[in-house]
């Protein structure tokens, strides 16, 4: 009888666990928009949204600029809230090389000097990043 009642308990507990979404949403809400640097679309990169103690959302940029974040499954989105984001724009171009397509402060959430807002699902997030006091006008090579 012991032994039935501990197979129940574990069954019951799994059962509870799969009711309250164990794998579903975690309470994200889809996000996509664009990056744009000095006005224009940025093609080359991804987002990364960075809620405090929680997992990334992260979006790759597309031809136009555009992304959609993903957390734990394709296009599920961020959390809601207020949280600090980094645009990683950087592509290898040689065996040693890097060409960054914005400026590197963008790569990291504690200097961007950016964040986002994420009041519920929306596909017309925008993050504009500049060229304006950086110590380059454009892309650049850096070699390491």
């Amino acid at each position: 009888m012991q032994t039935t009642r501990i197979n129940l308990a574990a069954v019951a507990t799994l059962l509870l666990a799969a009711a309250l979404g164990c794998g579903e949403s975690h309470g994200l809400v889809p996000v996509s928009g664009t990056v744009t640097i000095d006005g224009q679309p940025l093609t080359t990169g991804q987002v990364m949204v960075s809620p405090p103690g929680q997992r990334q959302s992260i979006g790759p940029l597309d031809g136009q600029g555009r992304f959609e974040l993903t957390c734990y499954k394709k296009g599920d989105g961020a959390p809601v809230g207020t949280f600090p984001v980094a645009v990683m724009a950087v592509e290898q171009v040689g065996e040693r090389q890097l060409r960054w397509h914005a400026p590197r402060k963008y790569s990291n959430e504690q200097q961007s000097g950016l964040e986002v807002t994420i009041d519920g699902a929306t596909d017309d997030l925008a993050i504009e990043l500049t060229w304006q006091g950086s110590n380059h006008s454009g892309p650049f090579d850096e070699k390491f």
